[in-house]
């Protein structure tokens, strides 16, 4: 067991962890960010930012979580890598058991986010960030006048398809299927868009391509027949959305605290529903999940947390 006492544990370096650490440190509170890998969560597999407030015109996913890191750090706020095991959060202290080691802490915050679903064919990992995202809103851009293709077949596929008619000049809906699974009124409105189209019963085999996506096999389900779609020759690329589905990293979490669909529940000042302990960013359920409100949270959680100290002593 570390003999240090901590005011403020935060569980994962992302933007909203990174962001609690820079407040609560510079609130003076002694502070410890355990992360089990690398800092930046998702956001270090974007390669430009565009959407983030007083981001740098060149900005990338670990370029402004390298100013985060960096920044946090200068206020006083520890880190450690190492994986969390077990916890227990009732009571006046906590304790965090980790594989290295054990912390206690009066307050706890967590913001260890949700991962992507993967498609799970070789050239996914290769091509993230070079033609395939998880994400809509962060890189919609990128794809002006450019074809995108869009994997899977519920509500946030088909929405986040249609958002992306915005820039894509033609968007592919891929889904195992032969129907949507979306509402119908969603599904409605994508019928309805004239730059959508569907592929249907079929499923992403293999990613290609030299530095950039070029091509993707895509195999049809039902009859097993494999087809390679190439990019246009003036385009050079094209953009794969997958969207079926992210998976909170909550799991040591599991009977401690309320939770939805695998999402913590909080209230609008992050609380959970245990005394002390706070959730930011991804991790919990909200509306959206993005780089600018995952440090709002974070920023939020760090405040209560010393709040809530204060009204301990």
């Amino acid at each position: 067991m570390n003999g240090t006492v901590y005011d403020v544990v935060i569980l994962g370096a992302g933007p909203a962890g990174l962001t609690a650490g820079l407040y609560a440190g510079r609130a003076r509170l002694r502070t410890l960010i355990i992360e089990q890998e690398k800092d930046g969560g998702q956001i270090v597999q974007t390669a430009e930012i565009e959407n983030y407030p007083g981001s740098l015109e060149e900005e990338s996913g670990p370029t402004l979580i390298d100013r985060m890191s960096k920044q946090a750090a200068r206020f006083g706020a520890e880190k450690v890598l190492d994986k969390v095991e077990s916890l227990e959060l009732d009571g006046a202290l906590k304790t965090i058991r980790c594989r290295k080691e054990s912390y206690q802490a009066k307050t706890v915050i967590i913001a260890t986010g949700a991962s992507p679903q993967l498609i799970g064919c070789p050239g996914e990992k290769e091509f993230t960030g070079k033609g395939v995202s998880y994400c809509a809103t962060c890189d919609g851009a990128f794809f002006e006048e450019l074809e995108v293709y869009v994997v899977g077949g519920g509500d946030a596929a088909v929405e986040e398809a249609m958002y992306l008619t915005r820039f894509a000049r033609k968007v592919t809906v891929i889904h195992r299927r032969n129907e949507l699974r979306a509402a119908k009124s969603i599904q409605e409105k994508a019928f309805k868009n004239p730059k959508m189209a569907f592929l249907w019963d079929s499923v992403v085999k293999e990613l290609k391509g030299d530095g950039l996506l070029e091509s993707m096999v895509v195999e049809n389900v039902k009859t097993g027949e494999r087809t390679e779609i190439h990019a246009d020759e003036e385009d050079g690329t094209f953009g794969v959305f997958v969207f079926i589905g992210f998976r909170p990293n909550s799991e040591v979490f599991a009977g401690q605290l309320e939770m939805e669909r695998g999402y913590i529940r909080t209230d609008d000042d992050m609380r959970t529903s245990v005394p002390g302990v706070y959730a930011a960013g991804d991790i919990r359920v909200k509306s959206l999940r993005q780089v600018v409100t995952a440090a709002a949270d974070g920023a939020i959680a760090a405040v209560q947390a010393g709040k809530y100290i204060e009204e301990q002593e």
